[in-house]
């Protein structure tokens, strides 16, 4: 599975974590940057990483900023991007099993890298649930091609 990243400047420490995290895994990472703690403007990694997946090019995506909402902010407004903002195991659950969040979101400044990486590995490994919840998801498809026109 491929896996799209991006983070800004206050991401970046935890984004080098979760891309360890993610190889140790046997995932392919694809890294939108950035590389540095200079500060940077969240939206480009953010739409770059949202742009990956919604293409295809990658399963799923993972943003990491100081809160995480920034990121969830802009990966949303790409037309099929479900990006969820976790900060525990159990958002992280839900996101996957009803929403079938196809982007992690996560919060460098609130969340230490112990509790990252569970957030991490239950997002990946928990599956979408279907029946009632697919319903759902089709109606925010249906408000999201009413409103969104996609390039």
């Amino acid at each position: 599975m491929k896996i799209a990243m991006g983070a800004d400047h206050r991401g970046v420490t935890a984004k080098s974590h979760i891309k360890a995290v993610l190889q140790e895994l046997n995932l392919d990472v694809r890294d939108f940057g950035t590389e540095s703690t200079k500060s940077c403007d969240y939206p480009d990694p953010a739409g770059a990483a949202a742009r990956a997946v919604q293409s295809g090019e990658c399963e799923l995506g993972i943003l990491i900023c100081g809160t995480g909402i920034g990121m969830s902010i802009t990966a949303n407004k790409l037309h099929g991007i479900r990006a969820a903002l976790c900060h525990d195991e159990l958002t992280a659950e839900m996101a996957r099993r009803h929403n079938d969040a196809n982007i992690l979101c996560l919060p460098a400044d609130l969340v230490g890298n112990a509790l990252m990486r569970r957030i991490v590995e239950v997002w990946l490994k928990t599956p979408f649930e279907g029946g009632r919840h697919q319903a759902r998801i089709d109606k925010i498809s249906t408000i999201e091609e009413s409103q969104c026109k996609p390039k």
